[in-house]
């Protein structure tokens, strides 16, 4: 019997966590990466280094793979297309990954299926972006470019007409959209198979810092199981009616009146579901891996009553690896994941996992682990 080859599109940590929830199941990974000193390039056997952007380079990195996956959003959708009409299998497809590929493509799709999403449209430039707010409740409100953000970058919070402008130096369509008042930001993740099998892992809560996630606590503490059974319903019907194959993150506003509202959408494994790798009977990377080679999905169910999430960022203190002696000692039932990522103030570097029956204690343990990983504190 020949074990199938996933082709990955991106070398980065999810990539790299990807490739190793295949490990087990004797899966074969093939990686298309920047460089060979990425996260996922440093793991994985056969890599290819070269431009995602260039289709020649595609095709030839498709060649020997059984289907192409994905870290991250930014391949060109024509260059999916063309992939899918060679006979390559490309999951998830290019018609659904458009949707996280371009916001004003998802925000229009989602409204067509009734989707709550916050008040928005594609503006043309600054005077526009003051008509949008004059429409609603007035200034702040949000732009967005449509395509190329994370991590908070591409994104704009503006309190006038002036401070528009920056949102249209990059040259790209510019969606506006409500400033939503919310009480906090949650995600529901999913995971569903061309068989159509879908699954649904706990809603949970995610905390940004400076527009990066900072902690993901699941499941979503004191959050009514109806509202958190309609998040659930919520994702599994946009990954059905978009044909989403893999994983699915929806990340929601909840908002003070007791609504969740769309904000954004991932066609990958994500941050608000690192959780899993360590709280979960099956983690959002293996059953990514089950769903695009169609295999039956695992259980989504979680291991422990609570598990939080912290990311490690990059600090002034380098030496990661010594910190482990006090984090290790200190909590024996911790959970580290590193990147191989060089250390850079701000940088996404790693993240660590806990897990217990009490909520106040499993915090603060993944807090100090992380902030003494970064060298925050050094006690």
């Amino acid at each position: 019997m020949t074990f199938p080859v996933v082709g990955m599109v991106g070398g980065g940590q999810l990539a790299r966590m990807t490739h190793e929830a295949g490990i087990p199941l004797g899966i074969r990974f093939k990686l298309l990466s920047d460089t060979p000193q990425d996260s996922a390039a440093q793991v994985v056997s056969d890599v290819v280094i070269g431009d995602y952007r260039d289709l020649d380079t595609l095709r030839d990195f498709a060649r020997g793979c059984d289907v192409i996956t994905f870290d991250h959003e930014h391949v060109p959708t024509e260059h999916l297309r063309a992939l899918e009409a060679d006979g390559i299998v490309v999951r998830p497809g290019p018609d659904a990954l458009v949707h996280a590929h371009d916001k004003g493509v998802m925000r229009a799709r989602l409204s067509e299926i009734g989707a709550p999403c916050p008040r928005h449209r594609i503006v043309a430039d600054p005077a526009d972006v003051s008509r949008f707010a004059a429409e609603g409740d007035g200034f702040p409100v949000i732009l967005k470019t449509v395509v190329g953000g994370y991590d908070g970058k591409g994104v704009w919070f503006v309190r006038s007409e002036a401070d528009a402008a920056d949102a249209f130096k990059a040259g790209v369509a510019v969606l506006a959209e409500e400033k939503v008042d919310f009480v906090r930001e949650l995600a529901a993740n999913v995971v569903r198979s061309p068989s159509d099998q879908a699954v649904a892992y706990p809603v949970v809560e995610s905390i940004q810092v400076g527009g990066v996630c900072d902690t993901v606590i699941a499941p979503a503490p004191d959050l009514a199981d109806a509202l958190a059974g309609e998040a659930q319903e919520l994702a599994l019907r946009i990954a059905s009616e978009l044909g989403v194959v893999g994983h699915l993150a929806v990340e929601l506003f909840e908002t003070r009146d007791g609504r969740i509202l769309v904000n954004e959408l991932a066609m990958r494994p994500h941050n608000s579901g690192h959780w899993t790798q360590d709280g979960a009977i099956t983690s959002q990377f293996a059953n990514h891996v089950r769903a695009v080679l169609d295999l039956p999905l695992g259980d989504p169910r979680p291991r422990s009553k609570w598990t939080v999430m912290c990311n490690v960022l990059g600090g002034d203190y380098p030496d990661m690896y010594y910190a482990y002696l006090h984090c290790m000692a200190r909590d024996p039932q911790l959970k580290i994941h590193m990147y191989g990522k060089d250390v850079k103030p701000g940088r996404k570097v790693g993240h660590v996992n806990t897990y217990g029956d009490d909520l106040a204690d499993v915090r603060e343990r993944a807090r100090h682990a992380a902030d003494y990983l970064r060298g925050t504190i050094t006690e």
